[in-house]
This record gives structure tokens, sequence and C-alpha cells, in this order.
């Protein structure tokens, strides 16, 4: 695929602007020491400023694979469900390169779409998502995925529902509030180079590397026994990491409260620059932090961190972060139901340090893709939706924002800290008009409404 052309990284430096008038000034959360900088990078600015993502450069090392051999700044996949979009299309055969054995689900779906830093707009993948690694077309995560799994990089694996494959002190088989509700995978090489890759599958990934095999389940997407996760819609992002971002990325993580265990070698394999070494050892504890982290990768990616102990609506506060911007979401929408909101809305549940009123937030419960409406709720059954996605809606700022967070939990009070208000997660916000423009279409159709 040819690379797609972008603003140049000068023109893109003299355009940034931070995310909303907010000051960061606080430690990432409690533990860190050895004089590390307090925060994520963060000054105020007025008003909101929209930017352009960096032009791509020569991409060499660890990085996001479309597939094996082709290596991106960052990609995106998109899972669908059951009902709609049913197996991995025909005559594919399931595999499971990573360990186990295909499920007999009676209902699983990894037929995917996806796009990336080199095509933005989203196109249908063949085979199963995650069921490859990448050899003969592209897999994003089976190809990104192989290449950490059966490389020697350093990584960190987390998961707020290992279901116990490891065990994580204090919590049976998933860990609720006040943890961060976020999984995913980062990696990196003894310079710090590297990559993100946010999931929303629950059960997978449970291991970083072939050399210690995950223990008690497998550790192919589809191939989980504890949990069908490809039943219902997933998403996948992955984004290449300098060593500067890896250090924001890591500092995110242990804000947001992520779920994993330094000291377990089949999730942690530390290694590479000492502050890394130092930011990686705090993870796996709550953090007592009350303030959103807040950081601009060099690709342009705009890292947004949501502490437990802020407890506001996720999705307003994505929205506040950026200036105020309207969104439209789809995410796991179940009890407890955070509303369609509009301009006027003031959440009670409200966080002083936010002082950028949010925009309206429209939630998605259908979206459309090849003609077909799929459900973009969350409940019981193939019509489900557990990706977590937002775009915004406006026409002078172009996100398409992946998270960890639903819009579950509270507008107003007494309950501020309700279900996801109460937890941690993080964001990316991708300054692209042609993601945006796709990924809008994709989730397009019917609203929650608004009180």
């Amino acid at each position: 695929m040819a690379a797609r052309k972008r603003s140049s990284s000068a023109a893109f430096a003299n355009k940034v602007a931070p995310f909303a008038p907010l000051a960061i000034a606080l430690a990432v959360g409690a533990g860190l020491s050895g004089g590390h900088p307090a925060s994520m990078e963060s000054t105020p600015a007025s008003p909101h400023t929209h930017t352009q993502m960096a032009a791509p450069s020569s991409i060499s090392g660890l990085a996001p694979l479309l597939q094996k051999g082709h290596p991106v700044d960052w990609w995106f996949v998109f899972k669908f469900n059951a009902k709609v979009f049913p197996g991995c299309g025909e005559g594919v055969q399931r595999a499971c390169p990573f360990g186990g054995q295909p499920q007999p689900f009676p209902h699983f779906s990894q037929q995917f779409a996806y796009a990336s830093s080199d095509s933005a707009t989203l196109q249908q993948g063949s085979g199963c998502a995650g069921g490859s690694t990448g050899d003969a077309a592209p897999d994003p995560i089976g190809a990104t995925f192989n290449e950490v799994y059966n490389g020697s990089f350093h990584f960190v694996v987390w998961n707020d529902q290992f279901y116990d494959a490891p065990k994580i002190a204090g919590c049976t088989k998933e860990c609720g509030a006040p943890w961060g509700h976020s999984k995913g995978l980062v990696a990196w090489d003894d310079s710090g180079q590297g990559l993100v890759m946010q999931v929303s599958t629950p059960d997978w990934p449970g291991a970083g590397s072939a050399s210690t095999p995950r223990q008690d389940e497998a550790n192919t997407l589809g191939c989980t026994t504890k949990d069908n996760d490809v039943q219902v819609s997933q998403h996948f992002f992955a984004l290449r990491l300098s060593k500067d971002d890896l250090v924001q990325v890591l500092k995110g993580l242990q804000n947001a409260s992520v779920v994993t265990d330094p000291k377990d070698p089949q999730i942690v394999k530390n290694g590479g620059p000492a502050d890394v070494q130092q930011l990686v050892n705090s993870l796996g504890v709550r953090s007592s932090s009350t303030t959103v982290l807040t950081s601009q990768l060099s690709t342009g990616v705009e890292l947004i961190s949501k502490p437990s102990n802020m407890k506001v609506p996720p999705w307003q506060m994505v929205s506040s972060i950026l200036g105020g911007i309207p969104l439209r979401t789809a995410t796991w929408w179940a009890t407890p139901p955070i509303p369609s909101t509009t301009s006027s809305t003031v959440p009670g549940c409200w966080d002083s340090s936010l002082v950028k009123p949010p925009g309206p937030v429209d939630i998605a419960t259908t979206g459309t893709w090849s003609g077909q409406v799929f459900g973009l709720k969350g409940g019981p059954g193939p019509d489900f939706n557990h990706a977590k996605l937002g775009v915004s809606t406006s026409t002078s700022d172009h996100y398409a924002i992946f998270g960890d967070m639903n819009q579950q939990g509270s507008l107003n009070g007494p309950n501020c800290g309700s279900s996801q208000n109460g937890r941690g997660g993080t964001f990316y916000a991708v300054p692209d008009p042609e993601l945006t423009t796709s990924l809008t279409s994709l989730i397009a159709g019917d609203s929650a409404p608004a009180k």
C-alpha cells in the first residue's frame, strides 16, 4: 500500500495545541520517585485548536504491523458481531497460532474491517482477526501480536478480566472498581522504541512471550476457553511509540490503575531505559491520582488518561479535554446507562479541573457496514458491541477516538462513582479527517434518546 501524504513534521509542530485549558501538575499516582517529571506534558491553551497527524517517517524496529513485514504508524481493527457477520468468512479454516484450540462457540465472529496510517478508510479484511501471523494477508492483530510474542522484546500485558489466568492478588476472575477498566499490551526494545496495542477483549491477551506461555488458558483470540471474546463486536488499536511516547503511555497506564503484575513474567518483562523500568515497576497498584493526564505523542495522536478517583462520566470528560467538541460514541451501553446529552446538558457529576464544559455526546445504538445494520448496545447475545469508539461530529475538529471505557455510570448524583465513573481508563484521539469520516459511517444509525 502506498503511504498517504501528510503535513510535514515542522508544520505539525507549529500547529500543535494542547487539548484543553487544563494545567497538569500532579504526580502520576502514588509510588513514583527518582526525580521524574511530575506528569505528562500539558500546558494551557484557549481555544482548542485542531491538529493534523505528523508526517510519516521511515519506520524501522518494533512497530505495529498490517501484515508480516509491513510496519505502519498506527492501525485500527473493528471485529464485527456474530449475528450480522458470523464466522470468519466462507471457506476459512480457524487456527490458534498462539495456543489453544478453536472453540465450539454457538455464536462467534472474527470478520473484521481495518484502517491504518497507510490508508485511513476502513476496508474489509479477510480471514479470522487475530487467527494468523499475517504472512499471507493483512491480519493486523495477529501480525503485530506475533511480532511481540515470538520476539525478544520487553512488554507489559494488562487486563481487568484475566479470569484468573494469571491470578491477580485481591481479585477473583476479574478486577472491578476502582481498578482501571482497561486492556492491552505495550512492548519495546532496549532503546525504548515500541508499540502499544489497546484491546477491548476480556481474557486476551494473557501472556506476552512464547518463552513464558500462558498457564491454564489459551492465548489466541477466539480460542480462549473461559470467555467467548469473539461473540460481540470488539475493537483493537495499535500505535507506534518513540521512547518519549513510551514514558507517557506508562504514566497514563499507572494513572488509570491498570491491572497487571510486574512480578509475573507471564505478563511483564521489564527492561530497557532506567526511567522506563521504574515506571513499569510502579504498575499494578491503584493510583491515588485525581487528575486527568494528557499528552500529544510523536505521531500526533493525543493520549488521555482518566484516573478512577475522577468520578465523572467518561466520554463527557473526553469531550471536555478535547475542547468541548461534540461526540458520537459506540460502547458497551448497558445498565447503568448514561443517556445521550445535548449542548445544554450540565453534568452534576463533574470536576472543577475540567474547566471546559462538555459538548453534546450522542450514544450510537446501531451501525452499518456493507449495507448491513448491526447492534451497538451492550448486553447478552450475538448482536451487541463491546468496542469503545468515538468520533467528533463538528465540522472543524476531526477525531477518531479509541477508548477503554463504556458510557455507563451517572450524569448526576448522588452516586457519582457509579460504574465507569469510578474507574480509570485511557483514550487515544487520532486527528485524521479520513479516518474520522470512515468511522463516522461505521457507527452511523440509531441513537439513544437524550434526557
